[in-house]
C-alpha cells in the first residue's frame, strides 16, 4: 500500500462519514475545509469517486535551470580548486580557458548546494576522503573501567553543594560515598562553614563507611578522593582507620572518581529536584529525612543493573542476602 492509496481512503471515509452524519460534522471530525469538501464533491459528482486518488504531478519545468554539463563543470572546477568560493568559480569559470560560462555566483552557488559541496570544509572532506589511503577498521578501544574484587576494597567520596536551606545556619552540602565493587552509596547533609565541608565533617563519614563495612565481613581498604582541601592528604588520611589508604585523583580528572560523580548525578534527578519542586521552602531536616528515604530504596530495593552488580541489589553484593529491615 503507497501514501496514495492511503489518502485514497481517507478521502474515501470522509465521503462515507459525510452521507452518515452530515458535511459540516464529517469535515470538523476528518480535519478538512467544507469548502475543500465540496470542491471534491463536484469532482465526484462529474467524474466518479476515482477522482480522489491523488494524481501525479509532472517534473516542473525550470527554463532557467543550469544544464547538467554546466553543473558537472562547476562541480569538476570546485574539487579541483576546493578553496575557492562561488564568485572567484564564476569569474574563473568564464574566461576562455575554462569554456567562457557565463554563470552568476549565485547561480553556482545554488548548484554546489544541490550537490552538497557548498561550503570549503565540506569541498575539503570530499577531497580529502578521496585522496586518503585505504586504512584497515581498527579494533574498538576498550571502554575504561575501575576494577575492584570485592566490598571495600575502594570507595569514592566526594562532596556536592545542595544550596542554602531554612533551618540551617549555613551553606548545606551534601557528603557522598559509594562502594565501587557493591555501588552500596552513604550520604550525609552537614552544614559547612562559608569556605565548605571540613576534614573533620568528610572523614565522619569515611569512618562511618568503614563501620559498617566492618559490620558486613568487610574492611575499608582504600579511599579515594579528589584535591580538595577538605581532602587535605594529611589530615584526611590521619583521621582513617588503621590500614586504610587515601589517594587522590589527578587535578582536572574527576572522570576518575566517576562512580561518586555519576551518584551525585542520580541524587540530583531523582532526590533534590523532586524534593526542591514538591516544596516552596525546603528545609534542611526535611531534606536529610528526603535523603535517608531515597539511600534506603537505592541499597536495599532498587535493581542496579552496572557491569558488576547486574540487576542485582547492592546490599545482596555487600551483604551476601538482601537486608531485611522492619518498615
Amino acid at each position: 500500500m503507497t501514501q496514495d492509496d492511503v489518502l485514497f481512503g481517507y478521502r474515501l471515509q470522509l465521503f462515507a462519514l459525510a452521507a452518515e452524519r452530515g458535511v459540516s460534522e464529517a469535515c470538523r471530525l476528518m480535519g478538512v475545509h467544507r469548502s475543500t469538501y465540496y470542491r471534491w464533491k463536484a469532482q465526484v459528482d462529474r467524474s466518479g469517486l476515482e477522482m480522489l486518488r491523488p494524481r501525479e504531478r509532472r517534473r516542473p519545468r525550470m527554463p532557467n535551470q543550469l544544464s547538467v554539463m554546466v553543473e558537472q563543470r562547476i562541480v569538476a572546477f570546485a574539487l579541483g580548486h576546493p578553496g575557492h568560493g562561488p564568485r572567484r568559480i564564476a569569474s574563473r569559470l568564464a574566461r576562455l580557458e575554462w569554456g567562457g560560462l557565463i554563470v552568476s555566483p549565485n547561480g553556482v552557488y545554488k548548484t554546489l548546494v544541490r550537490h552538497g559541496l557548498n561550503t570549503r570544509a565540506r569541498r575539503l572532506a570530499l577531497v580529502a576522503g578521496y585522496r586518503a589511503p585505504f586504512a584497515p577498521p581498527r579494533e574498538p578501544v576498550p571502554e575504561a573501567h575501575v576494577d575492584s574484587t570485592r566490598p571495600g576494597e575502594l570507595v569514592g567520596i566526594d562532596c556536592f553543594f545542595v544550596g542554602r536551606l531554612h533551618g540551617a545556619k549555613g551553606p548545606v552540602w551534601q557528603i557522598t560515598a559509594i562502594d565501587t565493587y557493591s555501588s552500596f552509596a552513604w550520604a550525609d547533609l552537614v552544614v559547612t562553614p562559608a569556605a565548605g565541608p571540613t576534614v573533620e565533617q568528610t572523614s565522619a563519614l569515611a569512618r562511618r563507611v568503614a563501620r559498617e563495612l566492618q559490620a558486613a565481613g568487610w574492611r575499608l581498604e582504600r579511599v579515594l578522593s579528589d584535591n580538595g582541601n577538605e581532602f587535605g592528604r594529611q589530615a584526611f588520611a590521619s583521621r582513617l582507620p588503621a590500614g586504610t589508604r587515601h589517594s587522590q585523583i589527578r587535578s582536572g580528572r574527576p572522570q576518575t572518581n566517576g562512580h561518586v560523580e555519576r551518584l551525585h548525578r542520580t541524587i540530583l534527578e531523582e532526590c533534590w529536584r523532586p524534593a526542591f519542586a514538591r516544596f516552596l521552602y525546603a528545609r534542611y531536616t526535611g531534606l536529610r529525612r528526603d535523603l535517608a528515604d531515597y539511600l534506603d530504596e537505592y541499597n536495599y530495593d532498587r535493581e542496579h543493573h552496572g557491569r558488576i552488580t547486574q540487576g542485582r541489589r547492592p546490599a545482596d553484593l555487600l551483604y551476601g542476602a538482601r537486608k531485611m529491615e522492619p518498615r
